[in-house]
Order: structure tokens, then sequence, then C-alpha cells
């Protein structure tokens, strides 16, 4: 049975204002940024569910999966409908027991009488009961029918059959029913017409709206009369849903018995109906019911091995939970549900599975509904991606964290602010003034302050929080090309992704704080390729051997030519050169590295120093490679060269390069 869908908006109803979506997409991000592919990634998130910042955890659909299967198999512990049948046949036996004895006492009374004509009578009479009671059906149903025509010797028999008669017809009824209408006792000929009636309007308003057709009874009127019997219902389709859930499920009860258990429960439910002279319209409403409602499994069947019998309307209950359980189980298994998470019904898991379970799925509801309201993902055809908007805020993420690590535990020293510098090019803004701040006015805007908190007229009088200073950007700019090795060492040593949020973070505090610098990325594996800023989290890495460091300083080299000002090649490596270009343009591979890769990557360390392009190096793994070639790149080009561990790369790069980008 597929799961049943409900559509309401997320987060009606729920308090998840700490839920902060930033974190949502950080904890995305690292996963999309290691293995490259967004709707993989989102899968595993939701799946596996997370921990925010301030500890609380989010079950995953996973866990959620775990609590379906977990509730399903306690509660097919609850319910067993043949244990029912042998309640009511036992009821029966002991009805029969009294009727029994009433009719031996009977007897024993005529004998010790001595009165021969009473001892014929009642002779007679027992012996006629007796053999009604011997020509009635084995089957319960018919058994308990062909017991209404019988006339009773016990008074305490007939009552207590009538007690039997009564729960079953309204256990009968409750099967159906349940959700709608509550018997509080044995219905009435008035109650069992008007029910009779409202199936068959029902069942005329589904034939007309197949047909298509005008509904006479209205829908609206039918409500009026019949509304008792669906609370809550709004519409045809509320009401239709409602008794087409409950009939499947009364289906799937009987499908659980076996052939014999299922045909004689079957028998007794007919026998049952026909008394209260409902089968016929019935029957009537389950046929129309199953072609409104095609999507729900009519012929599913579920383990009931409860050990004490319980009422038919019970077991539907449970059948009807069963079911609802089976198709969540279904949909949580197949892979990338995760795709389907905003369709689940929450108040179907909410009843099934409890607040708690509702409360977790709302949260990855609302995660994931708000990745999109924010515009940080969207949906191209059939595959999630990463919006423009969502990469620069990964960028921001990784900055904040990277300087958050810097305020923490500077690398070399205290950390120095990049400063405003003094006597640049003055730039159309302007800002409030700080106490202790020199200051140049931004004369028309701190007037018009005085002018909006004064009003019009003269003098005007300047007061400090008037005050607006001038913006001046230095004159000093800078090109950067971010060289990152793509060899397979990188991804196996985990130093991808760490570089990637450093790409990421850097460009973004390029593109932030200094709009005009020139920024750029290039990837080297054994060939070098510009990238995108915006195919950077998604990027990957081949298994293509070699770090082709010669053709990523030619092709940065290249990028960088039209470039003005400070011009830099920051190089990410995790090893030394062990591939270049022949002159046929093909790549070259060897380890350990030959000559002639050594020597042709030097003499590009050459043209980029002859064209005053500052090679500065983060050399990553210290403790798997001394890495004598970066030192030697350095003390040619005269660039900075960094040992770092990849988990302080974002540090000493941001560092370094607000450290040297800005005047003091």
């Amino acid at each position: 049975m597929p799961v049943r869908y409900g559509f309401r908006s997320v987060g009606e109803g729920d308090d998840f204002d700490d839920l902060d979506v930033e974190e949502m997409l950080a904890l995305l991000a690292d996963d999309y940024m290691e293995n490259g592919d967004l709707d993989e990634a989102m899968d595993r998130l939701l799946r596996e569910g997370f921990t925010t910042e301030n500890g609380e955890r989010v079950e995953g659909l996973r866990e959620i999966l775990e609590r379906t299967r977990q509730k399903r198999r306690e509660l097919e512990q609850q319910a067993d409908p043949d244990g029912e049948m042998q309640r009511y046949r036992e009821w029966l036996e002991d009805i029969e027991a009294i009727e029994s004895k009433e009719l031996e006492e009977l007897m024993n009374e005529a004998d010790a009488s001595g009165d021969q004509r009473r001892q014929e009578v009642t002779r007679d009479l027992v012996d006629q009961k007796q053999m009604q009671r011997d020509l009635m059906s084995d089957r319960l149903g018919d058994r308990l029918g062909q017991y209404r025509d019988y006339e009773f010797v016990s008074s305490k028999a007939r009552e207590e059959f009538e007690e039997l008669l009564s729960e079953l017809e309204r256990d009968v009824l409750d099967t159906y029913f349940e959700t709608n209408k509550e018997f509080m006792g044995r219905p009435d000929p008035e109650e069992l017409a008007r029910m009779r009636e409202m199936m068959d309007a029902l069942s005329t308003m589904i034939e007309q709206d197949r047909r298509g057709e005008e509904l006479d009874p209205t829908f609206e009127a039918f409500l009026e009369k019949f509304g008792d019997y669906f609370p809550g219902a709004q519409n045809l389709e509320d009401v239709i849903r409602a008794m087409a859930e409950r009939a499947a499920a009364a289906e799937a009860m009987f499908n659980s018995l076996s052939s014999a258990q299922q045909g004689e429960l079957r028998a007794l439910f007919d026998q049952m109906m026909e008394n209260m002279e409902l089968n016929f319209s019935l029957n009537r409403l389950v046929s129309n019911l199953r072609q409104a409602a095609p999507d729900l499994d009519w012929n599913r069947a579920h383990r009931m091995r409860g050990q004490d019998g319980s009422p038919f309307a019970r077991a539907a209950s449970v059948a009807e939970q069963l079911g609802q359980l089976k198709g969540l189980e279904e949909f949580l298994g197949q892979s990338h549900a995760a795709q389907g998470l905003p369709e689940v019904d929450v108040e179907a898991i909410r009843r099934n599975l409890g607040d708690d379970a509702a409360r977790h799925v709302q949260r990855l509801q609302k995660a994931l509904q708000g990745l999109k309201d924010q515009g940080f993902i969207d949906r191209q055809g059939s595959r999630l991606q990463l919006s423009a908007k969502g990469i620069r805020k990964i960028g921001q993420l990784a900055l904040k964290d990277i300087f958050q690590k810097l305020r923490d535990s500077p690398p070399t020293g205290a950390h120095r602010v990049a400063a405003l510098a003094r006597g640049g090019d003055r730039e159309e803004t302007a800002k409030p003034w700080e106490p202790g701040e020199a200051f140049s006015l931004h004369l028309p805007k701190t007037l018009r302050n005085a002018l909006l908190r004064q009003g019009p007229g003269t003098p005007i009088r300047l007061h400090p929080d008037d005050f607006e200073v001038e913006e001046y950007e230095a004159t000093r700019r800078s090109a950067t090309v971010i060289a990152i090795d793509l060899s397979l060492s990188m991804a196996m040593r985990g130093n991808l992704v760490p570089a990637k949020k450093m790409v990421l973070a850097l460009t973004q505090l390029i593109r932030s704080q200094f709009p005009r610098d020139f920024v750029a990325v290039v990837g080297f594996g054994e060939r070098a390729q510009e990238l995108k800023i915006d195919d950077v989290p998604a990027l990957t890495i081949d298994y293509n051997y070699g770090t082709n460091l010669q053709h990523a300083l030619a092709l940065s080299r290249h990028l960088l030519r039209n470039e003005r000002g400070e011009r830099q090649v920051v190089v990410v490596t995790d090893g030394e050169p062990t591939a270049h270009l022949m002159a046929s343009g093909e790549p070259f591979f060897s380890w350990p590295p030959v000559r002639e890769t050594l020597d042709k990557t030097m003499a590009e360390v050459l043209r980029c120093t002859n064209a005053g392009i500052t090679i500065n190096t983060f050399a990553l793994d210290i403790e798997r490679s001394q890495f004598p070639f970066v030192e030697q790149i350095a003390r040619v080009n005269g660039g900075r060269t960094f040992y770092t561990d990849v988990n302080d790369l974002g540090v000493y790069a941001l560092d370094d390069f607000v450290k040297h980008r800005r005047a003091s």
C-alpha cells in the first residue's frame, strides 16, 4: 500500500524557530563537496539526521524507519480475529450449556414429580430442543442466525444470547464505521434504517461523481443530514477516503486469516449484516469505494499473532494502522526516499508513531523547505543542484568558520583585521562615525542627518550622532589565481574537501571585500584546467595520476597576463610535481618524479618570477613528505611556503592573504 500523502504547509503548527537553515546547508555542503552528488548528499543527510550546534539530535529517516518496523511488530501481537471468533464460539457454548442445564433440571423435576403426563410433555420438549440444536450448522454465523429463531427455555441463556448479539452487532458495525459513528448500545431499527439511507446516499453520490453528473443530493445536504457519521469531513473526497480506508482495513483483517477462517468470518459478517438489513447497502458501498479509491491495496494481508481475542473492530483498526505502517516502511526503505519527504503525511506519522517521531519529520521537512525557500538549492530536471546563492553562502560559511578559528587561535601572532587604507580612491559610500576613529566627514550626509533630527531652519546644530565619514578603498589591487591539486592522493588523504572550502572562502572574501580584484581557480592533476567557482563544490577527482604543477603555473600565468597590480598564484598541493606536458601537448607522468619534470616545472617558476608573479605554496601533510621542491620554488620566486595541516589550511591561506592585501 502506498503511503497516504497529506498536503499541509511545512512548519504549520510547529515551533522550530531554533532550526538554522545555514547549519543544514553547511552539513549538506560537507558531504556534497566530498562526493560531488547533491541528491545523494541530501538523501544521506535526511536519512542519517543531524545534530544541531546546541547538541539537539534530529532523527533521520533511517531512525524513523526503525521506529516504524518496531511499531509494526508490536501491533502484530495485539490483534487476533480468529481468537475473537473463538471467544464468540465459547460464549455461545456457555449459553448452550446454560440452556442444557435448564432442560436437564426441568427433566429432573418432572421425574421427581411422579406425574407421567408431565414427564412425557417435558421429555418431548427436551428432545425437541435437542433436535433443534443438533440440526444447527457448525458455522458460527449460521448457528447464531438459527438461534435467533430458537425459543430458549432458560431466561438466563436468552439474556446472554441477546447480549452476545448486541455486542457482535456493535462489533461488526464498528469494523466499518468505528472512525465515523460509535454505537453505545445495540442500534434500534430506526438507527439502522438511517445508516442504510446514509450508505445508499453516499453510493449514489460516488456513482454520480464517477459519471460526471451533478450530485443529488448535494454534498452539503448529505453532510447536513449525516455529518455525525463523518466528523471533520470537508468534502466528498474526505468522506470517501475515510470510508475506503476503513473498508480496506476490514478486507485486510479478513485476508489475514486462513482460507477456512476467512470464509467463516465473512459468513458471520454477512449473516449479521443480513439480520440488520444492511448487507445489500454495504456491499454496494464497498464496491463503489473500491472504484473510487483504486490506490488502496484492497488485497493486503497482515500477520496478526495476538494471543487473546479482541473485537473485530480492533482488529480492523490494527489492520488499518498496519497498512499505513507498511506503506510508510516501503516508502522509507526506497532509495532516494528523501525526495518524497515534503509529501509525507506528518499527521499519519503522529497517529502511528507518536508526537516525537512527527516532530523529527517536521524538522527535516522544514530544513529541506528552508533550503528551497531561501534559494540555496533548486531542482534542474530530475537533479538537485546548488544555486549560485547557495554556493556563495557556502563560501560565506567557510569564511566565517575560518575567521572564527583565526580569532580563537591565530596561526602566527594576533590576526590583523583588514583596515581601511587612507589616501586612496574615495568611494561613493559613507558610514556612521565611531568615537576614537580618525575621519573625513561626508558633509552632505552629515548635514542631512542633522536636518532630519532637528527639522528645517538655521542654524544647523551638529551632534556626533549626525556624523558620517567617507570610506576609502586602497589603490592597491590584487590578482589571484588559486591552483588546487586534484591528484588522486588529495582525495585518498582527505585533503580535497578542506582545500575546496579554502577556495570558496578565499574567493568569497575577495569578491565581497575587494570587488575590483581578479580571482580565478585552476585545478591540476595530469593536466591543468580553469574551473568556474560555481563548479568547485561538486568537484571530484578522476582516477588520473599526476601532479602537473608545470601546466598549472603556465595556465595561471596566462590568466594573469593582462591583470594589473600585485599578482600571485596560491598553490595548494600535497606532493611534489610528478607530471609535465611534453612537446606534443600530451602529459607525461612518473613516480618518483624524473629530472625532466622538475626542470620543466622550475622553468615555469622562472617565467612566473620574471613576469612579477608571486607563488605562495601551501604544502599539506608534512609528515608524508619533506617537500624539498616547494622550498626551491620559494627560493627562486621569493614567495612564501606554508607547511600546514589540512585542518588549518583555510586559516593560514586567509591570514596570509589579508595581511598582504591591504596596507596597514
